[in-house]
């Protein structure tokens, strides 16, 4: 009997629900978003800054991150395509500013909110999975 070996592909993975819809308008609202991420009074979007992981150059993306037990997560409503999610992967961590102060961020991994060792309470998760958001990267820090 015949065998079919499936290779792995190199593209990048189909992105959420979340990422198809807000995909579009990214690059815009990345240069206005990065003006006030991290920011005091804007609790919703911080500013994360890593290292290219082929240019070796500094970059600064504004994301959604949520202060969890342990450290951060930021929910990856692009998928595990993301640049800026593979270049923390490659660098082993990343700069975040949330609330106006500086975090040194390390030991990046990518979680399933609907798991038993989810940081998140029982009420956000539907919120999740309607959003199509089905993993986050979890980063421990201070």
């Amino acid at each position: 009997m015949a065998r079919t070996l499936v290779a792995q592909s190199t593209a990048k993975p189909e992105r959420p629900l979340a990422g198809r819809v807000f995909g579009l308008f990214t690059p815009i609202l990345n240069r206005l978003v990065t003006r006030i991420a991290g920011k005091r009074y804007v609790p919703l979007y911080v500013l994360l800054r890593h290292r290219g992981r082929r240019s070796g150059r500094e970059y600064a993306t504004p994301v959604v991150g949520m202060r969890v037990p342990g450290g951060f997560a930021i929910p990856m409503a692009f998928g595990e395509g993301a640049d800026w999610y593979r270049n923390i992967v490659a660098s082993g961590g990343a700069t975040m500013r949330k609330g106006g102060t500086e975090h040194q961020l390390a030991d990046p991994v990518a979680i399933d909110p609907d798991s038993a060792a989810s940081p998140f309470p029982r009420w956000q998760r539907p919120v999740f999975r309607a959003l199509g958001i089905r993993r986050f990267l979890f980063l421990k820090g201070q």
